[in-house]
């Protein structure tokens, strides 16, 4: 059974840094293009970031120069460092994987990941 399972997240002031994890049993991550969705309160789910199987990297403009996404295949896990963390970073975060055959070098609409972890709350705030 394929699962991803978060972990990390916390309550953080305003500049702070965080790195959530995304471990993955039942599947080989590298094999799979993942990303890092986030959902604040009364808001849509935001993709942040991906990597994709040809370890192309992107960022949502509004985490550009403060998080990095990283895979460690000997772990097979994915990270996700935010630091200068900001209270608009509030929410919960989620990492997804995309079927292996699903090739791109952009981040995919949330609905081409199918296998979800159940999420992981950061809160920035004084």
């Amino acid at each position: 059974q394929l699962q991803l399972v978060e972990s990390g997240g916390g309550l953080v002031q305003p500049g702070g840094s965080l790195r959530l994890s995304c471990a993955a049993s039942g599947f080989t991550l590298d094999y799979y293009p993942i990303a890092w969705f986030r959902q604040a309160p009364g808001k849509e789910r935001e993709g942040v970031s991906c990597i994709n199987r040809d370890s192309s990297i992107k960022y949502a403009d509004s985490v550009k120069g403060r998080f990095t996404i990283s895979r460690d295949n000997a772990k097979n896990a994915v990270y996700l460092q935010m630091n200068n963390l900001k209270p608009e970073d509030t929410a919960v975060y989620y990492c997804a994987a995309a079927n292996p055959w699903v090739v791109s070098r952009q981040c995919l609409p949330p609905e081409k990941y199918d296998y979800w972890g159940q999420g992981t709350q950061v809160t920035v705030s004084s």
